[in-house]
């Protein structure tokens, strides 16, 4: 099974399409320290859409950021997200965790569009529904097995000692929880926008009410750059950037920019709008991560159609650093792709 509990003692790893992020912390009677963050790019083509293509690289990006960080300790909180990972909240009759532990497969089999053979399943008792005081809410998460087990055998090749396989989603909640607090029932949707995977997450009194993953991230915007400025993809993410490259028409770049993030933000506004129209419930605040979350205009244009208060999520609010070792404007620069990665790595056996 997945398990979404982990032990002590935890670095967080975090595999994305375009880059591996480690972040280790250490931590006091509930209050948080940062120890260690490094980040390496992977070539393009070693992930794809949440599947290891080839390991290679993402090994020796793993080994390369434990020797330079000088990181002992191997036990690490790794994540999954994409096509291959389903994530369901169901309504059951209520009983207890050990009844539904035996019955689970069978549950889940309406739900899970795989065979269950070929799934890992785990599941989260969320509390009794709202609406219904003989049901209870489910949060029902399985993922694929050969994907699952392609991590683990390239982490273990890297030395990294599996202890926690989460969802990116899940990761969000616990370092939003850390960070953040809301009065009772405000509605907050937590969206990480990667490089191919942006994952919406809405939150009611910090625990998940509704989850998806839209196809589409920060590399859309790459390839529009390419395919509109005849430019290689490593050029195109230079320009993507704000690297200048001489010859380029920064009309035709801005326009190219400001046309794919729009299309990333109605995406996003899709979802938030099916989801409101479905609960007739507002979203009071908005928190943006990831790589593409600060591209200029996102905010600004989900600003423009919601009410509720937008911003750039800080994964190091409540946590504290030594500023003559990680430098203020780095760690803000850094803050949005470090999201999903200072949630993996907060995590603590028996949560």
């Amino acid at each position: 099974m997945l398990s979404i509990f982990p032990p002590r003692n935890l670095i967080g790893l975090d595999i994305g399409t375009s880059t591996v992020k480690i972040v280790e912390l250490e931590e006091n009677k509930g209050k948080y320290k940062l120890k260690n963050i490094g980040i390496a790019k992977i070539p393009r083509e070693t992930i794809n859409n949440g599947v290891i293509i080839n390991a290679d690289p993402l090994v020796q990006a793993i080994k390369s950021l434990l020797s330079s960080l000088k990181i002992t300790n191997k036990n690490a909180a790794v994540s999954v997200s994409g096509n291959n990972v389903i994530i369901k909240k169901i309504n059951l009759p209520l009983m207890s965790e050990e009844d539904l532990e035996p019955i689970i497969s069978h549950e889940a089999e309406q739900f899970i569009p795989f065979d269950l053979d070929e799934v890992n399943i785990d599941f989260q008792i969320l509390g009794v529904n709202e609406d219904n005081a003989e049901q209870m809410d489910v949060m029902l998460v399985a993922a694929k097995k050969v994907n699952i087990q392609d991590y683990l055998d390239a982490l273990n090749t890297a030395g990294i000692k599996t202890k926690v396989i989460d969802i990116d989603v899940f990761a969000m909640e616990n370092m939003f929880g850390i960070n953040y607090t809301h009065d009772e029932n405000e509605i907050c949707a937590l969206i990480d926008i990667g490089a191919t995977i942006t994952n919406i997450n809405i939150l009611k009194n910090n625990a998940s009410i509704f989850n998806r993953d839209a196809p589409m991230g920060g590399n859309l915007i790459t390839e529009e750059i390419q395919k509109e400025l005849f430019v290689s993809y490593e050029e195109a993410e230079m320009l993507k950037t704000g690297e200048q490259i001489e010859g380029i028409d920064k009309d035709i770049l801005d326009q190219t920019i400001t046309k794919t993030v729009s299309s990333i933000a109605r995406e996003i506004q899709r979802t938030i709008d099916f989801f409101t129209g479905q609960t007739l419930v507002e979203i009071s605040h908005i928190y943006l991560s990831g790589g593409t979350a600060k591209m200029h205009g996102l905010k600004e244009m989900l600003e423009d159609k919601y009410t509720g208060q937008v911003q750039i999520v800080d994964p190091f609010k409540a946590i504290k650093y030594d500023k003559k070792i990680f430098d203020t404007e780095y760690m803000n620069d850094i803050a949005p792709i470090a999201a999903i990665c200072v949630g993996l790595a907060s995590r603590k056996s028996g949560d």
